[in-house]
């Protein structure tokens, strides 16, 4: 069986239509999917898929790249995390895109201190609450990194969501600890560096998600992507590291309820097909 550690259900693409995405979930042996939030005005609608499908888990958090009108506040973000099946804080960290350029924003002109003071929030938030952190990092790593290590995670868990930075980078956040998200981008043909980095990773430390609606994995590169197609990265990955896919799935999922402890006390607690 298999996790989606990070889709976006609750965006219209996939919403309008989600009791049929959700039913290919099971189709494909995919168990569960994390709803990840991203802005203020849909963390309420997250929450309510997590509340109505007993196969999909909930974030609370803010996308870096969201800049708002208002300030996000801890307790915009607490107020959620008494349901059960809130199970982190996310996504949340730093990223220095330019979507108009397609080019990296020098930090070092630019003023990024809004994002870098919602990061901090972020993770202040998750440390006290002791839940797991998504992390988005994209032209920023650096920088991200050094926010991190500002604060003492021994006991917080840390995910680096669809991660495609090099070798040396996943070698970094493989010694601090954290886990490593592998979505559809590995399968891409052009997709070297990426595969070599995903190959490098410990299976131990990792993780594999679809981030839908987007990042689709071959053969399905540039349609709709969904919860299910993760099981196309899997297959991708076990080839990549020339392992059985039973045994990248067993792991991954291992993984996935070792960092996110409220999902695996819920699934403890009430009737699923993974054993516990």
């Amino acid at each position: 069986m298999l996790i989606d550690s990070h889709c976006h259900l609750n965006f219209n693409e996939l919403y309008d239509n989600i009791d049929y995405y959700i039913s290919e979930m099971k189709t494909h042996d995919v168990g569960y999917a994390v709803c990840i939030g991203t802005r203020p005005d849909n963390l309420k609608r997250v929450v309510s898929i997590a509340d109505t499908y007993p196969n999909i888990f909930a974030t609370v958090g803010i996308h870096p790249d969201e800049k708002l009108d208002t300030v996000i506040t801890k307790s915009d973000l607490e107020c959620f995390l008494s349901h059960p099946k809130v199970i982190g804080i996310g996504e949340t960290g730093l990223d220095y895109y330019d979507h108009n350029t397609s080019t990296q924003i020098d930090a070092t002109i630019h003023d990024f201190k809004w994002q870098h003071d919602r990061f901090r929030l972020h993770i202040e938030v998750a440390t006290k609450n002791h839940l797991p952190l998504i992390i988005h990092t994209r032209k920023s790593f650096s920088d991200t990194i050094a926010i991190l290590k500002e604060y003492d995670l021994s006991n917080t868990k840390v995910v680096m969501h669809c991660f495609t930075e090099n070798i040396e980078n996943a070698k970094i956040c493989i010694d601090l600890g954290f886990y490593i998200s592998i979505s559809g981008i590995v399968t891409f043909k052009n997709a070297t560096s990426v595969q070599e980095m995903a190959n490098f990773v410990p299976l131990k430390q990792m993780l594999i998600e679809t981030d839908a609606p987007f990042l689709a994995p071959v053969p399905y590169r540039g349609k709709l992507n969904h919860p299910a197609l993760v099981s196309h990265t899997a297959l991708f990955l076990s080839k990549l590291k020339n392992i059985p896919l039973d045994e990248l799935a067993n792991q991954t999922t291992k993984n996935f309820l070792d960092i996110f402890t409220k999902a695996h006390q819920f699934i403890k607690q009430n009737t699923s097909p993974i054993e516990t």
